[in-house]
Parts: C-alpha cells; sequence; structure tokens
C-alpha cells in the first residue's frame, strides 16, 4: 500500500515520528491514514529510524571488525529483520523458529549465535545441520548433550561458553541476566573447569567465551566491570590451552523511554569495549535488539471511551495488556501521544487502560495528557521492541497488525490475525463431534 508522494518537506527533529499538520506522522505517512486502511491497535514501524539506530552502532565500532547480530527475540517481525539484514546485521536467537525467520529474512546461520538456557536434542541437531556460526552454552548438561548430538552426526560444533560475571547490571530484576542468583551462564568460579570440560568433549570447539549482564542499561559502568573480568578469564583460559578466538559481550545499550531520561552514548560503549577487550585480539560480537527496534516503532490505539469517575478520570483504548503487555509485566513506561496536535492545550490526569477484564489491564496511572475524546487515536512511543513480538490472544483478542512506513511509503507486513484463525488451530475430540 502506497501514499502519494508527498510535497511537504518537514524535519525530523525527534527522530522518525514527528507532528506535520496537526498530526502525527511516521516519516512522510500520516498515521490517520495508517488507522483508517488497517484499523487499530496496530504496529507501526520506521524503516529510517530502523537505519538509523543501526548506524549508531555501526559508526561507533567502525574500523574494529566487530560482528552486530540483531537479537530477533526484540522483534522477529519478517520486514525489520531484513531491513536490518540489509545493513549488514547478523542474529542472535533463542530459539530454531527464530533461527528459520533469520535465513528467511536473508541472514544465513553461518551468521547466526544460538543462545538461550534451554536448547533441547532437535534444535541443536538442527542448528548444525544449518550450519550455525556459534552455539553459546550455559550449563554443562548441555556441553555434554551438545558433544553427544555433534558427534552423532560427524560434526564439531563451534562453541562459547556463556559466563555468569556476578555483576549488578542496575536495571529492572526481570531483565537483569549477570547476577549469580540469575539462571543464565556457567558461574564464574566454575567457568575454567568448564572450558576444560568443553576442550576435552569429543565433536566441540571452544573457541569463545560469552557474557550477558541484562538489558535495558543507560550506564557504561556495568560493562565496564564485567568486560574487564572477562579479560581477565579469556587470559587465563588461553594459558590453560583453549584458543579462544572469539568473545560475544551480549546485547548492546538501553533506550530511553521516560523524558528525561539520559541517550545512551554508543561512542562510549565502544570504547569501553576497546578499552577492556580490544587488546586480547579476538573477534568481538554483539548483540543489540531493544536499541535497534524500540524508538523506531509504536502502538497506534483508538480511544472508546472517556470514564469520568468520582476519583479517577479513565481513558479507555482498543489496545490492552494483549498488544503490549510491557506496562502490566515490568511495569514499564511508555510516552503516550496524541495522533492529533494537542497544541496548547492543558494536560490533566488520567488512567490509561485497555478493555480486558484485569485489572492489570493498565498501562499508566494518572499520566498528564491533553483532553481526548471517543474516536481520538493515540500512539505508545518506544514500542518496537518486546510490544508485537510478546503479544498473546487474551480474551480471544485478534493480534494487531504490524506495519513498515519508508519516506511517503508502507505496507502491511503482517495482517490482524482474527479469531476464526485462532480457532482454526483448535479441534473437538470424536466423542463431541455427534450433535
Amino acid at each position: 500500500m502506497t501514499q502519494p508522494p508527498s510535497t511537504r518537506t518537514a524535519r525530523f527533529p525527534d527522530g522518525a515520528f514527528a507532528y506535520r499538520d496537526g498530526r502525527l506522522f511516521v516519516e512522510g505517512v500520516d498515521l490517520t491514514a495508517i488507522a483508517a486502511a488497517v484499523g487499530t491497535p496496530a504496529y507501526v514501524y520506521s524503516t529510517a529510524q530502523l537505519a538509523a539506530n543501526w548506524r549508531a552502532y555501526a559508526d561507533a565500532f567502525a574500523g574494529d571488525g566487530v560482528e552486530i547480530c540483531f537479537a530477533l527475540k526484540a522483534n522477529s517481525n519478517l520486514a525489520v529483520i531484513r531491513t536490518l539484514a540489509r545493513l549488514g546485521a547478523g542474529a542472535d536467537i533463542v530459539s530454531i523458529g527464530e533461527m528459520e525467520r533469520a535465513m528467511a529474512a536473508g541472514i544465513p546461520a553461518a551468521r547466526t549465535i544460538f543462545s538461550g538456557v534451554g536448547k533441547g536434542r532437535d534444535e541443536m541437531a538442527a542448528a548444525l545441520s544449518a550450519g550455525i556460526h556459534q552455539i553459546n552454552v550455559e550449563s554443562l548438561p548441555e556441553l555434554e548433550l551438545l558433544s553427544e548430538v555433534a558427534v552423532g552426526m560427524g560434526l564439531t560444533a563451534p562453541v562459547a561458553i556463556r559466563v555468569n560475571p556476578d555483576v549488578d547490571a542496575e536495571t529492572h530484576g526481570k531483565i537483569a541476566t549477570g547476577r549469580k542468583e540469575d539462571k543464565f551462564g556457567i558461574d564464574w568460579g566454575h567457568a575454567r573447569a568448564a572450558f576444560a570440560r568443553a576442550k576435552a568433549l569429543p565433536g566441540l570447539d571452544p573457541v569463545g567465551v560469552a557474557v550477558h549482564i541484562g538489558s535495558q542499561l543507560l550506564k557504561t559502568a556495568p560493562f565496564e566491570r564485567a568486560y574487564a573480568k572477562l579479560a581477565e578469564l579469556v587470559v587465563q583460559l588461553r594459558e590453560d590451552g583453549i584458543d579462544i578466538r572469539r568473545i560475544d559481550v551480549g546485547g548492546g545499550l538501553g533506550v530511553p523511554y521516560r523524558p528525561g531520561d539520559g541517550l545512551p552514548d554508543h561512542a562510549e560503549y565502544a570504547a569501553v569495549v576497546r578499552r577492556t577487550l580490544g587488546h586480547l585480539g579476538a573477534r568481538i560480537t554483539l548483540e543489540p535488539g531493544r536499541s535497534l527496534v524500540a524508538s523506531a516503532g509504536l502502538l497506534l490505539s483508538r480511544v472508546n471511551f472517556v470514564k469520568d469517575g468520582l476519583h479517577r478520570r479513565f481513558l479507555i483504548l482498543d489496545a490492552a495488556m494483549n498488544d503490549l503487555i510491557r506496562p502490566s509485566l515490568y511495569d514499564a513506561w511508555h510516552t503516550i501521544l496524541p495522533v492529533k496536535d494537542p497544541g496548547g492545550a492543558e494536560p490533566v490526569p488520567m488512567d490509561v487502560v485497555g478493555p480486558v477484564c484485569e485489572s492489570g489491564d493498565t498501562f499508566a496511572k494518572e499520566r498528564l495528557l491533553p483532553p481526548m475524546a471517543a474516536g481520538d487515536l493515540v500512539a505508545f512511543m518506544t514500542a518496537g521492541a518486546y510490544g508485537a513480538v510478546m503479544a498473546g490472544t487474551y480474551n480471544s483478542r485478534p493480534l494487531a497488525p504490524e506495519v513498515l512506513a519508508s519516506g511517503d511509503r508502507w505496507s502491511l507486513v503482517r495482517r490482524r490475525w482474527g479469531v476464526a484463525e485462532q480457532m482454526a488451530l483448535e479441534s473437538l475430540p470424536d466423542w463431541m463431534q455427534a450433535g
């Protein structure tokens, strides 16, 4: 689907989403037009912002030979992956389904890292058969199983062992992954023994060491602490006779969600990587997800009702927690903007909620927003990561469609998945068929 070329030349000082002619636009496309065509709720992504987010990393690490692998768990839409693949991204996956998506979008298994704590035998076999670049192992039982699978296939598995450095990422507890109480990685004190075991097992080539301390980091100090420990370990492992050629530093920077959040400094982050790991001569890989896609997407929704109670005003939307679960799951903040430019309207406090029959179906409490009425459109900003990809069909609600914009063009890149398609996956047992 396309819009005619626009003659308007407004700039986008706040990224690819900005008000023009009294309405919110994504690049050169009026969000009102998208809502009219595909309905709401709907996710909308910007090609230009995806590219800008990619360039922030590519420019910061220019000349360093660093491999940037997009973490598909943040957003697995094929058009989004293809956009990043064309820019040069590899893939970081946590399931074979994600590997198949990456390959379908143009990222071969040879440029893909398989992460995750619970890989099954069949997943390991599929990854090895496809020619996976690297499997990040997180436990000794996983190491033993991978050896067995690789030997049975007559292959050698390229392995990086993920270690847990016991570094607090200073982020939300549910997305911190590098503390000693977290389920991820092999305990720091067991790391050298785990590498010795990997070297001794048949069918394994322990090529690298991996670490990932968590998501949504806006400061570089936790990275520096973790990477400094990692550098010491690499030196020790090489002294032990383990030929460490690759270092996987995990996910990238966080993103600003709230007004006043500091902007992540890609140059400072790159300087930390160089300062702590650059002298080791290893191939470095990073796996950003959120910071590549979050600011490139929004969730478009429509106001169903404005409900005035004795104590609260409720803005009741057609989007719900099944469409965007982050506020319910993480108490996450998303800036909420009216699609119609509010001008100088005086904001009032509102609880922004969805129609699902749960008190947890609440996006914001007492959020200051301009006055709105039924039928008005709103946009949840910075929703390109962990939005559509975490959506579900609770209350038998359809999955929201996804749209990708590029300049004055836009395309429906996932249609709305309705109730009939949900029910088509189900069947009644034979004893219920008659009558």
